[in-house]
């Protein structure tokens, strides 16, 4: 990456800046830049997009991003001590990165998107991941405001993302995302990759909206699936009990004898209709 656009390595970088990654805010670095890079392209082409990038940290993912074409990238980072070593890079793309300082669970994005096509990349802090994927997929109009959202969680959460029912890891997660997004799980990257190497392999997830997904107020569907898979080993007549249990199922057309990970997204969205 030297090479491809004649910034320093991001060692020198991290060295340079004191920067350590800290497990307070969730952070690993990534520094290998053609995984960054391998990321940047699961997103497909950027030319005219605006991405929006969560925890750059040092920048690695950054720096593939601009490379490959980006016509601008909004950073967003809640750790002071990046903003020099961001600030660089910066300069060295004139007019094409933004850097917002601050906290990515209280940002609105949906009001800092520019017009045109807007992608969301990140290597997500670990300890937020899961609660911003959750606020992407449930803004007030839909298709939302990005195309695609290109993510890297822990393993784990991708297989919950791309569950499917009568799956070990199918839930509220993956009704969701069921619902909403076609998701697929693009490739692993191990511990080593990153510094300091997590306990878990992570996975990099790609998410692109469903045009018309089922009509479903979100509220109930939310009400629905927490209830259902908040004791997920139980029959759907016990643990929808608090929501109409027996009465609800009926009215929905599904057997009160069946557990939740075996209903369809579609069998989820009725059961929320017939609240």
């Amino acid at each position: 990456m030297a090479a491809l656009d004649g910034l320093p390595p991001l060692r020198d970088v991290i060295q340079r800046h004191g920067l350590d990654a800290r497990k307070a805010l969730g952070q690993n670095f990534l520094l290998d830049l053609n995984l960054t890079q391998k990321i940047a392209r699961t997103a497909g082409a950027l030319n005219d997009a605006t991405v929006f990038e969560v925890g750059p940290g040092p920048g690695g993912l950054t720096r593939a991003i601009l490379a490959l074409g980006a016509r601008k990238v909004i950073a967003i980072e809640r750790d002071t001590r990046c903003l020099p070593a961001l600030a660089e890079i910066a300069d060295h793309y004139p007019g094409r990165l933004e850097v917002i300082e601050g906290d990515a669970l209280k940002t609105d994005f949906e009001r800092l998107a520019p017009e045109g096509p807007i992608k969301i990349i990140a290597n997500l802090p670990y300890n937020v991941g899961t609660q911003l994927l959750v606020n992407w997929l449930l803004p007030k109009a839909w298709p939302p405001f990005w195309q695609s959202l290109t993510l890297m969680f822990q393993k784990e959460v991708g297989e919950r993302i791309v569950a499917n029912e009568d799956d070990d890891h199918y839930g509220r997660l993956g009704v969701l995302c069921g619902w909403r997004t076609e998701a697929r799980m693009a490739f692993d990257v191990p511990p080593q990759a990153f510094t300091p190497p997590p306990k878990v392999t992570s996975t990099v997830v790609q998410l692109t909206p469903r045009e018309n997904p089922i009509p479903c107020v979100v509220a109930n569907l939310e009400k629905v699936t927490q209830a259902a898979f908040g004791q997920r080993r139980k029959m759907l007549r016990q643990s929808l009990k608090s929501l109409g249990g027996e009465s609800l199922l009926v009215k929905a057309g599904i057997d009160p004898a069946r557990r939740a990970e075996t209903l369809s997204v579609e069998e989820f969205c009725l059961l929320a209709n017939s609240l």
